[in-house]
């Protein structure tokens, strides 16, 4: 049962994934990192694929090994924060959920660019 639940999230996240590779503004990299995180609890084979994906597979795999996000990635997570904090404000929402949200994306934002980038001995150009 513990494993079925495993499985079912990483088919969730690697779902999540693939609509955020196709819809501009949902992230990518952030649910194949649930995803490998999951598949790592109860499926090693999708771990191993993921780990080794062609376009995804160091990405994650430096997360993994040593907590760092690619400069180009904090680039585009906050513009696509800062777009949607700017779309929040003039939804009808009610104020609070606005500022909420605000806040929230901008902790994001900056816990995001503490996170180390890759040094250049680990990047394969």
């Amino acid at each position: 049962m513990k494993i079925l639940f495993w499985r079912f999230l990483v088919i969730i996240f690697i779902a999540l994934g693939i609509i955020g590779a196709i819809l501009p503004g949902m992230p990518t990299t952030v649910f194949l990192i649930l995803a490998g995180w999951a598949a790592s609890k109860g499926w090693p084979q999708v771990d191993e694929w993921l780990l080794n994906h062609p376009k995804y597979g160091e990405t994650l795999r430096n997360w993994r090994e040593h907590g760092t996000v690619p400069r180009r990635a904090k680039w585009i997570a906050c513009s696509m924060m800062l777009l949607s904090g700017m779309i929040m404000l003039f939804t009808n929402a009610p104020f609070w959920v606005k500022i909420f949200t605000d806040v929230t994306m901008l902790i994001v934002a900056i816990w995001l660019w503490l996170r180390p980038e890759p040094s250049n001995d680990r990047i394969k150009v």
